[in-house]
């Protein structure tokens, strides 16, 4: 006979539109165990599992706060209600709470009386990029659950109306699947889970129920909507709220923190549950759809995320993807924790010409096998082989949803997506890794004048050698990171340079002329143009993450807003409930500003 063993949910604390799946373990009647599920198709020893999930409703009506989303509710700002914000983000826990978050929170107030004075809907102007319902919960076009919930929660017909356990208690039958995925109707309620093993002959259950009841479902939590500036005052706001002109498309960069890299040592300030990769991919998910980007960079992609859920879900809103994961090394284990670097393209927009990869590891063994002495090729190896990767791709513009028929017309743009993830006392291999990556792309370009965008996590801070290299096209012989270079290889300093025009487009924001940008000119590093910070950690703030450009080819017409240290909560660091990587997205809009582009 099978028997269940143990029954535990992976997360403390349900979320709307994250999947919940518990965990049952079984033992089987030969005494082995498995966690393997047991369909009424296909019976183990003629039993099967079956499942059901309740909504535990009371008489009592629960708010959560909407800045410790697992707290109840327990004052409310009049201000929101006034200013019509969804109401969700006018509950606090405490007095305190209210009192931290109100530097930040009338933000929300001066932008909606802004909206409605400028445009008359605060709401789309406001909220347009994460739209948020009455409840708090974001976009439910982005998850098929949200959407379908019923069938999603294996409904096959309407549940039949709530049991009533006791006084003030009703309980509704809401799924009949092991995977649940919490609604807005369950915000503030318990959940049950039930799961009883059957015979399959009878349909009867034998043994036991199990039961588990976990906390109160929480909305989404939603972060300040970031707004997209124009910089040249020549865009306009479209019927979708985006800033569009003729000819524009926008590009997207993003690290958004590998499930392998986040461990509750390293990210211990944030809630387990917001750490957890079942939340953090519906929370980024809902980020990257919003921002409705035409060209996609990500990094830090685990093969089997690529794969089993960005692919496949960003495909729905219209998107194709390409991918390079790191090579396999000098990594050991499951090979499907290995990341990489994701490109997509919207499919209405961009068609697929090409694509290059850069292994750097196969540069390092020819660059050892060129100049290194055989005694020492060992140790140049352990030195340069690294594991990253570079991903480059050129697509063509598509014009009416068709690619231009006349080639000598074609409008070509060269993407590169790449993660430098190099420990900081190796300077020189950082530097050389970027040096190879420019090289690879003066290549791309003598063959092809194509507009080109560099895009990725450089682990490198403004100023240091691998940006002066990226910005100004040569490294400074005196440049201080020069002095680290145990092999030879940045010898002779004359070498590291590039003929491409990169410009950063962030920089873009100090050009500008106006009130209006002042605020963004001071989230600028006044020596370098770049933002002040781009990866937030507990040990760490600082600008890593660029997209650079060539401005001979392209002209910056808007750019995402940057966050500033007070828009992050005090005491907070990335990731958090709202923001669910260590980094922060940047988005920047582009025009081509003439046509370079061949047969």
């Amino acid at each position: 006979m099978v028997s269940v063993l143990r029954v535990h949910l992976p997360s403390e604390i349900p979320i709307v539109g994250c999947e919940l799946t518990p965990y049952v373990l079984l033992r089987r009647a030969d005494k082995t165990v498995t966690t393997d599920d047991v369909l009424e198709t296909a019976p183990l020893d003629g039993q099967f599992l079956r499942y059901k999930w309740y909504r535990v409703q009371s008489d009592k009506k629960v708010a959560v706060c909407s800045i410790h989303p697992s707290e109840q509710a327990t004052l409310q700002c009049l201000g929101c209600v006034k200013a019509r914000l969804p109401v969700a983000k006018s509950y606090h826990c405490t007095p305190k709470c209210f009192s931290d978050a109100w530097q930040h929170h009338r933000v929300l107030h001066d932008r909606a009386a802004s909206a409605a004075n400028e445009n008359g809907n605060e709401d789309e102007e406001v909220f347009g990029r994460f739209s948020s319902s009455g409840s708090g919960v974001s976009n439910s076009s982005l998850s098929a659950s949200a959407s379908s919930a019923n069938l999603a929660n294996g409904s096959e017909a309407p549940y039949p109306a709530g049991i009533t356990q006791k006084s003030g208690e009703i309980w509704y039958e809401v799924g009949r699947c092991k995977t649940y995925t919490p609604t807005a109707d369950d915000v503030g309620h318990v959940l049950k889970f039930e799961c009883v093993i059957v015979d399959s002959e009878t349909k009867l259950p034998m043994g036991h129920v199990n039961t588990i009841l976990t906390s109160r479902v929480i909305p989404a939590p939603s972060p300040t909507p970031r707004r997209v500036i124009p910089i040249d005052g020549m865009g306009h706001l479209d019927a979708d709220g985006r800033i569009t002109s003729s000819g524009t498309f926008t590009v997207l960069s993003y690290n958004i923190l590998s499930e392998a890299y986040a461990s509750n040592d390293l990210y211990n300030y944030c809630p387990s549950w917001a750490l957890s990769w079942t939340y953090r991919r519906q929370n980024l998910l809902r980020e990257i759809v919003g921002y409705r980007a035409d060209i996609i960079c990500l990094q830090e992609v685990q093969s089997d995320h690529y794969e089993e859920f960005f692919a496949p879900e960003l495909d729905k809103h219209g998107y194709y993807g390409l991918y390079k994961r790191k090579t396999i090394e000098v990594y050991s284990g499951n090979t499907n924790t290995i990341d990489g670097c994701a490109t997509f393209f919207r499919r209405d927009r961009f068609s697929h010409v090409k694509k290059y990869e850069v292994e750097f590891n196969k540069a390092a063994q020819s660059l050892t096998d060129a100049m290194i002495p055989t005694t020492q090729k060992k140790t140049a190896l352990n030195r340069l082989v690294k594991d990253n990767v570079a991903l480059i791709v050129v697509l063509e513009a598509k014009v009416n949803n068709q690619p231009v028929d006349n080639p000598g017309k074609r409008q070509l743009l060269c993407v590169a997506n790449t993660h430098v993830n190099v420990h900081q006392d190796l300077k020189d291999v950082k530097l050389w890794q970027v040096h190879t990556l420019l090289k690879g792309l003066e290549k791309i370009a003598a063959s092809a004048d194509i507009p080109m965008l560099v895009c990725g996590d450089f682990n490198s801070v403004p100023g240091s050698a691998p940006h002066a290299l990226l910005a100004m096209g040569k490294v400074d012989p005196s440049h201080p990171d020069l002095a680290v270079d145990p092999l030879n290889i940045l010898r002779p300093h004359s070498k590291l340079a590039h003929q491409l025009p990169l410009v950063s487009a962030y920089s873009s924001f100090a050009r500008t002329a106006g009130l209006g940008f002042e605020p963004h000119k001071r989230r600028l590093d006044g020596g370098t143009n770049e933002p002040l910070f781009t990866n937030v950690t507990r040990d760490f703030i600082g600008t890593l993450d660029y997209i650079f450009y060539t401005a001979d080819s392209l002209v910056v017409e808007s750019l995402l807003e940057l966050l500033d240290e007070e828009g992050l909560r005090k005491d907070t660091a990335l990731p958090s409930p709202e923001w669910s990587s260590d980094h922060i997205a940047l988005l920047a809009e582009f025009r081509c500003c003439k046509n370079k582009s061949r047969q």
